[in-house]
């Protein structure tokens, strides 16, 4: 007799009534005999022609070298955006059929924008692990709801949750490359260095990454394993060791004209693109170089600079990990991808900036003021991201930037590299691709297929298609035609065609100028044949349309960020309160997580048993270039806020004796943006001061208790923690109605802001 069990009902063996009559049974290992292991590095901000390979005078021999090994492609398109790039490359499909429209920090409340990649399109690592690998993700994950990212989860859109074994890294768009906010797995991990002792972020993601594969190949050496390495590089902000800044010193000086006219004539000798195609013209916005200002020029290539330093640092740290891969037998049988996920970054606006979160609020960076701290740029003192000019050398020969569907927001690098594997080495290829075709090209060179359901859940089909026929010859892969959307920007590929319009925000999207390219003979979009092939235009226009009703992609939405942010503001998520109780110990909280403060708030801080000598840090958020901190130093309260490196500095009359006490800061936002604010201790006001202006976006990074991960004020030194029990910290918002607050905040931030420009 055979007996069933209720946890295995088809199981394969036998069962009867005692181990004599019955047979074993085990399942066979699911690890495919001869697959690669494959490395998937993302850049982020890296234009078309920023890489040496590309054409760039900026140091990446070790980029370079592999590109000399592999196969370089130069019709490689992305999305204009990080999130939404990485939705298309790990699942394959169209990002807004995917759920993530542009990052995944917005929810508008319509499918194509919910910030989180829905089950019905599982990403490459799921199905990877369910095939046997081992999978791992290090760097910048930004592709779950930031509203999501605390300690309190959800963590159904965290790395581990969407197939990844094991994680190190960041959540958020962004981070500080000296104090960043770092994730081990499901929680949140304090760096284990301080800069004061070499630290740098992408430093020690790839020592993570070699630690996990390390683990993996000394334990299950016949397991293959997936690495995606998402750098955060060349993302703002623009942070390197100094001996990398000190070595671009002067290197820029000559200006974006003239470096722009190298980087494109050395295209053209290393066959990037063809010999015919014309150098863009500068993009609206662009100065001539020889017309900036003496203190504009200085600026600017110090933040040229500080780009050149952080890439050629991002690139040794690839070195270091290809080194690490070969010391450990895992070269030869390894699969390489490299990318970048859109263009290089209009963010720094016209004339650069010292803090991106200038830019984040609207602000224009005074240039006069911020020349006198060139030798913060690069440092932790700054937050720097380039001006328009150099953005657009790094797009090299096209036009437009990251956010923008034009070539200089989608066309990018793509480097392969499998040693014995792959055509003549050092090739290029020139076929039309595009991110959501990587993972059906890895797939298809596994020999596996996305299965029909995963984890139970349908799935929707892959739209991306294989290039495996590229790897051996320069051929084009035959596709159906691909879309392009992003904050209104619109553009569809078909058959080596391009119609693309550049939106601006409130224009009618039916009358709005679309403008024509034929991609074969015009690699840089510069011959507009809207007027002489006005047949193709509405063809090509009529096409996008239907594209988009396929792929999710309406409705179309060109709200500014703020209006986006606070539409994620709702009711059931972190920051949709205004009475916000905290009970020190707790694990770090993002920026999106936070509560809210400028339209003013209340901050009390409960002390049950403050000790003798009990100075530390009680409540922080931000960093050394914009945020607040309420510490205690020589046992008086201070309050500082910090606007980039603008301060206001409030301290207690009177220290604070051994024993309870209440620490309570008050801000009043007034009418011009700024805001009043009071320290009291113990219900007595001790000082009182005048904030210049609250800011919307006062930092990426966000807030912890009886700790900081980065100072706000040169008074202390990182991690300043507090030494005695923090009962709980309480922020309370103005309880007038939301939206008159947030239509009130926005007009006094935008006086406060017209202001100052």
């Amino acid at each position: 007799m055979s007996f069933r069990h209720p946890a295995e009902p088809d199981f394969p063996g036998k069962i009867g009534r005692t181990v004599a009559d019955s047979e074993p049974s085990w399942p066979e290992p699911r690890m495919p005999q001869g697959a690669p292991n494959i490395v998937l590095v993302v850049l982020d901000d890296a234009g078309f022609s920023h890489l040496g390979c590309y054409g760039s005078s900026i140091a990446t021999p070790n980029i370079d070298r592999i590109a000399s090994e592999g196969l370089r492609y130069t019709g490689f398109h992305t999305t204009a955006l990080c999130s939404a790039t990485r939705t298309c490359l790990l699942s394959g499909r169209n990002h807004h059929a995917a759920g993530i429209r542009a990052i995944s920090n917005f929810d508008t409340g319509y499918p194509n924008t919910r910030g989180a990649i829905p089950p019905n399109a599982a990403l490459l690592p799921a199905i990877l692990r369910d095939a046997g690998y081992a999978t791992f993700a290090t760097g910048k994950w930004h592709l779950a709801p930031m509203r999501e990212c605390s300690a309190a989860g959800p963590f159904t859109n965290w790395p581990l949750q969407k197939g990844f074994d094991r994680f190190y890294g960041f959540m958020q768009g962004e981070t500080d490359q000296f104090y960043p906010e770092l994730t081990y797995d499901n929680h949140f991990v304090a760096p284990p260095r301080s800069p004061e002792q070499g630290y740098h972020v992408s430093e020690d993601i790839v020592d993570r990454s070699l630690d996990f594969i390390r683990d993996s190949v000394s334990l299950v050496p016949e397991k293959p394993w997936l690495l995606y390495l998402a750098m955060g590089a060349m993302h703002a902000p623009h942070q390197a060791p100094q001996a990398y800044l000190d070595k671009y010193r002067g290197k820029f000086d000559h200006g974006w004209e003239k470096e722009r006219e190298r980087w494109f004539e050395r295209q053209k000798a290393l066959g990037i693109i063809p010999p015919d195609t014309a150098l863009a013209p500068q993009n609206p916005g662009v100065p001539d170089w020889d017309t900036l200002p003496e203190d504009h020029k200085r600026f600017a290539s110090r933040l040229q600079e500080a780009f050149a330093a952080m890439l050629e640092h991002t690139d040794a740290q690839i070195g270091r990990l290809m080194e690490g891969l070969a010391e450990l037998g895992q070269d030869q049988n390894t699969l390489f991808v490299l990318i970048s996920d859109n263009g290089a970054s209009q963010e720094g606006g016209a004339t650069g900036t010292l803090d991106e979160m200038r830019y984040f609020n609207g602000m224009k960076e005074d240039v006069a003021t911020a020349v006198k701290r060139l030798d913060d740029i690069g440092t932790p003192r700054s937050h720097s991201n380039i001006p328009w000019g150099w953005a657009q050398a790094g797009n090299t020969p096209l036009k437009w930037y990251k956010q923008n569907t034009h070539g200089g927001g989608v066309r990018d690098p793509l480097i392969l590299h499998w040693p014995g594997r792959l055509g003549k080495p050092g090739e290029m290829r020139h076929t039309f691709c595009h991110a959501v075709d990587i993972a059906p090209t890895l797939l298809d060179l596994i020999g596996l297929r996305m299965p029909d359901t995963v984890a139970g859940v349908p799935q929707m089909p892959l739209h991306g298609v294989s290039l495996k026929a590229t790897l051996d010859q320069d051929v084009d892969v035959p596709r159906e035609a691909q879309y392009f959307e992003m904050l209104g920007h619109r553009a569809i590929w078909a058959d080596g065609w391009k119609a693309v319009t550049h939106h601006r925000r409130g224009s009618d999207y039916d009358t709005e100028e679309w403008e024509l390219y034929n991609l074969n003979e015009d690699f840089s979009e510069s011959n507009n044949l809207a007027h002489s092939e006005p047949e193709k235009l509405e063809h090509m226009k009529a096409l996008w349309w239907r594209e988009a009703e396929k792929n999710g992609v309406l409705p179309l939405d060109d709200r500014k960020a703020g209006d986006l942010f606070r539409g994620s503001r709702r009711k059931g998520v972190p920051t949709s309160r205004k009475h916000f109780v905290y009970y020190p110990p707790v694990s770090h909280i993002v920026s999106d997580a936070c509560p809210p403060v400028y339209k003013g708030f209340t901050l009390t801080v409960e002390l049950p048993d403050h000790p003798e000598h009990g100075d530390g840090v009680l409540v922080s958020r931000g960093t050394i270039n914009s945020g607040f901190v309420l510490y205690i130093q020589d046992g008086k309260a201070h309050f500082d806020h910090n606007g980039f490196h603008d301060h206001t500095h409030l301290v207690s009359e009177r220290i604070l004796a051994p024993g309870e006490h209440t620490v309570t800061v008050t801000v009043t936002r007034r009418e011009d943006g700024g805001g009043d604010v009071t320290l009291a201790v113990d219900g007595e006001p001790q000082a009182s001061g005048s904030i210049p202006l609250l800011l919307v976006m006062l930092s990426s990074i966000g807030m912890d208790f009886g700790r900081c991960l980065s100072p706000v004020t040169e008074g202390y030194s990182a991690p300043f923690p507090y030494p005695g029990r923090i009962r709980r910290v309480i922020f309370d918002l103005p309880s007038s109605s939301a939206r008159k607050l947030d239509q009130d905040a926005d007009k006094a931030n935008e006086r406060a802001i017209m202001s100052q420009q």
